[in-house]
This record gives structure tokens, sequence and C-alpha cells, in this order.
């Protein structure tokens, strides 16, 4: 325990040491500034952009049918190669990684109601479609389709949140009919769910896109999910996989570079975990370098102060004062600097990085209807990192403090009472 004099001799002694007192509590706000910092913007950058996957499964893929473009088994090349239902099924049983298939129909329609108008994609889906991309709807937004929808052609609709604006001019859709081209639809839902590309659209069941819209069947788009691809090869394989798989039930080369697209979404999401684990390693390294500096500052300032006091030592042993008070003075000097200044430093990174945080908010609340995408996003710090790295500083004072004195205490008072 210390004593009220203890600690007026310690403010006293900072009080008149004032030049060492600031750069010593400078080096330590810093360090933790920057660190706090940096990973705040680590973090930030990182959330962001995996933010963008949460809008969809992150284990989605997508494939569209192409044209040929090499001859392949006594077929000539520039032939049209559209999906069947029959590739649907060939999907769900060949590949057994994948799950939530469905079909995706894709037109451009003018929608109306009344006398508001506008043109707007339409869309043919299965129900599993608002697993795979997630759309919002709110507590009075109505449903999705379902599988009697489908089995059923019924001639339903949801809409994306614009179209109702517009059409609708801030009144509910919900059970209301609007014609989709020359054919009226029943709105049974609005997705409130921002757009990133594309442009609004119009969901129908996938049955009724077929009839109304390819009576051949045939379309050009599918989507689903995959599981258990937990690698970037086990994502290669399984793309690989797929293509052989769809070059043998559409009969193209597999290796034609124009016959199939696949996006894996779920690779990209690991890649992109993978990078931002090297950003955030390399941001923390350069953090925790700034940390040592901070730490290395604090030893070098209290090795100066011990040295600067050591007659001053003496001369308390002198007259009677005990190694242990002497040491025990330095030591909470050094506690002191530590924790007042790290704390500072502490509130400065946290509140600049909420501050950021509060703006990135707003911005994001404002361009959210447009967008919806993020590249920046709560570029905050678990605050155990935070306490944690302060606790760092706060140790490397007491250990910065704590050395020098007890060599200093050691010394003789006479020869201590002879240092200049």
């Amino acid at each position: 325990m210390f004593s009220i004099n203890t600690l007026q001799e310690i403010f006293a002694t900072l009080k008149h040491n004032k030049m060492r007192t600031t750069l010593t509590g400078m080096s330590v706000t810093w360090g933790i500034f920057i660190l706090i910092v940096l990973l705040g913007a680590g973090n930030g950058l990182k959330n962001g952009v995996t933010s963008n996957f949460s809008e969809r499964a992150s284990n989605l893929v997508q494939m569209w049918s192409g044209t040929s473009s090499l001859p392949y088994d006594g077929l000539k090349a520039d032939r049209q190669l559209p999906f069947a239902e029959r590739q649907i099924s060939d999907v769900k049983t060949e590949m057994r990684e994948t799950d939530r298939q469905t079909g995706v129909i894709d037109k451009q329609q003018t929608f109306t109601y009344k006398n508001e108008y506008g043109s707007y994609g339409i869309k043919g889906v299965n129900p599993t479609y608002n697993d795979i991309f997630k759309l919002k709807f709110l507590d009075n937004g109505g449903r999705f389709i379902n599988e009697l929808d489908l089995k059923s052609n019924k001639k339903v609709i949801v809409i994306d949140k614009k179209i109702e604006d517009v059409l609708f001019k801030g009144k509910s859709s919900l059970g209301q009919y609007i014609k989709v081209g020359n054919i009226m639809f029943q709105v049974i839902g609005v997705n409130s769910k921002a757009e990133r590309w594309g442009g609004s659209s119009g969901y129908i069941p996938f049955t009724t896109a077929q009839l109304i819209y390819n009576p051949d069947k045939k379309f050009n788009n599918m989507a689903f999910t995959v599981n258990g691809l937990q690698t970037t090869e086990a994502n290669n394989q399984f793309n690989d996989k797929l293509k052989a798989e769809m070059a043998s039930s559409l009969r193209f080369d597999p290796k034609d570079p124009r016959a199939l697209w696949i996006w894996n979404a779920q690779r990209d999401y690991i890649e992109t975990i993978k990078i931002f684990g090297g950003i955030t390693l390399f941001v923390s390294i350069i953090g925790i370098f700034t940390l040592i500096a901070g730490i290395v500052g604090v030893s070098n300032i209290m090795l100066v102060s011990v040295k600067e006091r050591t007659r001053e030592i003496g001369i308390r042993k002198a007259i009677g004062a005990p190694p242990a008070s002497i040491l025990r003075s330095i030591v909470l000097e050094s506690i002191l600097i530590t924790t007042v200044f790290g704390y500072i430093g502490m509130m400065l990174g946290i509140g600049l990085t909420e501050l950021i945080n509060y703006f990135m908010i707003q911005s994001a609340a404002q361009s959210a209807s447009e967008t919806g995408m993020s590249v920046f996003k709560n570029p905050t710090v678990e605050l155990s990192i935070v306490l944690f790295s302060t606790s760092i500083l706060i140790l490397a004072g007491v250990i910065a403090g704590y050395m020098p004195a007890r060599r200093a205490v050691r010394i003789k008072p006479i020869e201590a009472m002879r240092e200049e």
C-alpha cells in the first residue's frame, strides 16, 4: 500500500520534470492510439467487404449457358446451349455437394398499374431463390413464392420496393393486380432489400414463367448453393466437375471456353477471407511494433529518470528511507504515467474509430437505397484487444521503472551522493 505522502511526492516529481513526463506519456498515448486506429481500419475494410457476401448465400454458385465455340462429337460450333429442367435435375442428382437449386428465367417487361408504368426485369424462380439471395420482407411486406404457387402455376408476383414506390405512390401494393406485359399478376409480397445491380425486378413462379415466356421450356440461368467446399482447391475441383457434367448433358467440349459460364461465390468468399487474414496480420504487426516503440520510449525515459535521481536516492537512504519505499515510489510513478497516458491513447483511438463508424452509418443510410454496397463498415476494435494492449504497456512501464530503480537502491548512500 502507499500513503498520501507517496502520491504527493510522485506528483511533485512529475510536475518538476514536465518535459520528461510529457515525452514519456506521449510515447504511450501514441502507441495505443496508432494500434487501435490501424486495427480499426483493417476491421472496417474487412467488415465492409465481407458484409457484401451476407446479402446472399456466401456458398452460392451461378451458371449461365453460352454458345459453343468448338465442334464436338459431330456437332458444329456456334450452337446455342440453353438449359432445360433436365439440367436442374442433373445438378441435383449428380452434384452431391449442391442443394437449394433454382432455374432463373430473366425477361424485361413493362409493369403497369392504372396510369403508372415502368420497364423492369421479371424473374421466373423457384421458392429456393429467396433462401439463396436473401430477399427482405417487412412485417407488412407479404411473402415470397411458395410450393403451392409453383404447382398451381399461379399468376402471383413479388415486386421490389422501388417498383411499389413508382407504381403505387406510397400506397400498399399487397393484394393489388398489376399488368406485366399483357398478363395480370396479383402482388403477394414486396422485397425491401436494397438493390445492388441490375435494377428492380418482379419475381413470379418458375412454372408460370415457363408457360408464359418459355413454351420451349428453355432458360439460360441457374443458381444453387454448395456445401462442404472449404478450400479454393475443392471449389476449383467442383467447378471442373460441374462443367464436365454440363458438357455431357448439353453435349459440348469440356474445354470450350464459351459454352458455360460459372461464378463460384464460395471460392471468392474463401479468397477474400484469406486476403483479409493477411491484411489483419500485416496491420497487427505494424501496430505491435508501434506498441513496442512506445514501450522502448517508456523504458529509455525511465532509465534516464532513475539515473538523474541517483543522488536523490543516496540522500534518502542516508537519512533512513528504506529501499522498498524508494523503489515503490519510482515504480508507482511509472505505473501512473503509463496508466493515465495509456487511457488517454485508448480513449482517443476508440473515439476516432467510433466517430468514423458513425459517419459511415449515416453515409450508408443515405446511399443504401442506391447500391446497398459497402467497402468500409464498423471500423471498431474489440475492447478486449484494447484493454490487453493497454495492460501490456502498463506492465512494460512497471518493468521499465523497476529494473533501473532496483539497481539504484542497491548503491551505497555515499557512492550514490557522489553521482553527478
